[in-house]
């Protein structure tokens, strides 16, 4: 019945530790053998093939929100809705005029402020290094954003930490981003128009499936989007209410294979009870 999965990963695919247990893998390449899996991310692209290569898929995955579809076989970018430069530049003034902590993702990096690190970047950048040098994920320190952002193809987005509600509030912003929260005090900008639900309408649409046909999985209101989209949209448990209300299951986190995720897949696309 169902012919597509998308899953969202962190807080969804990977668990507290940010593994994805044994069960969670098995039980999504079984499901892929038959049916489209595809990654629906907030993440940077060289941020999720670490997860994307363990999960063995060869599908495109869809990226910052939907801003990008990225290709890993031909290493290309198939379709995106990048922001312009000139835009771009207008946003990284106001971010420093309002004192606010910035990461700007371009088109194969993660860039963040040298003298103003964000610790979950650190933490990141950490992770990075626990890979061998050709597959790690290219996440840099930078002294000048507006610099970096002149010299660069694309600009996915940018993530902002501090007091984001009166910024997203400003004209210039409200006018040419679409601001989806992240994590508690993180906001993730994109170009209008970008979200998980509108790149999964576009993704479905050249391989004859419905919208109606898709299973979506999402944990943060970056999912929202795409979970009223799909046919049927599954909140994890750790999600807070707004998500979960507008998700049509609930199910357990992925720390709870007994329960979680797995089991609900294997009922919904492997014909287990």
């Amino acid at each position: 019945m169902y012919r597509l999965l998308a899953l969202d990963l962190d807080g969804t695919v990977l668990n507290s530790e940010h593994t994805i247990s044994r069960e969670l893998i098995e039980t999504i390449q079984q499901i892929a053998i038959s049916t489209h899996v595809v990654i629906v991310t907030g993440r940077h692209h060289v941020a999720a093939k670490p997860y994307y290569d363990q999960l063995g898929l060869s599908t495109p995955i869809i990226c910052c929100n939907g801003t990008y579809i990225f290709d890993y076989q031909s290493n290309s970018v198939i379709q995106e809705n990048a922001i312009d430069k000139s835009t771009a530049k207008q946003f990284i003034t106001l971010s420093q005029a309002h004192n606010l902590k910035m990461v700007m993702y371009v088109r194969d990096a993660m860039l963040y402020s040298r003298s103003r690190p964000i610790d979950y970047m650190e933490s990141l950048l950490t992770w990075s290094l626990t890979f061998p040098e050709n597959d790690r994920p290219n996440i840099q320190k930078v002294d000048d954003f507006q610099q970096e952002a002149q010299r660069s193809d694309y600009i996915w987005k940018f993530v902002v930490e501090g007091d984001v509600d009166s910024f997203a509030k400003l004209p210039f912003i409200k006018s040419h981003f679409n601001g989806e929260r992240s994590w508690v005090d993180r906001v993730d900008f994109a170009a209008t128009g970008n979200s998980k639900g509108n790149a999964l309408s576009r993704y479905v649409f050249p391989l004859g499936i419905a919208l109606e046909e898709c299973v979506a999985v999402g944990d943060n209101h970056n999912d929202i989007s795409m979970l009223k989209a799909a046919g049927i949209g599954i909140a994890m448990q750790n999600a807070d209410d707004t998500v979960k209300s507008t998700a049509d299951l609930i199910t357990q986190t992925t720390n709870d294979d007994k329960r979680g995720l797995a089991v609900l897949l294997k009922q919904l696309f492997l014909n287990t009870h």
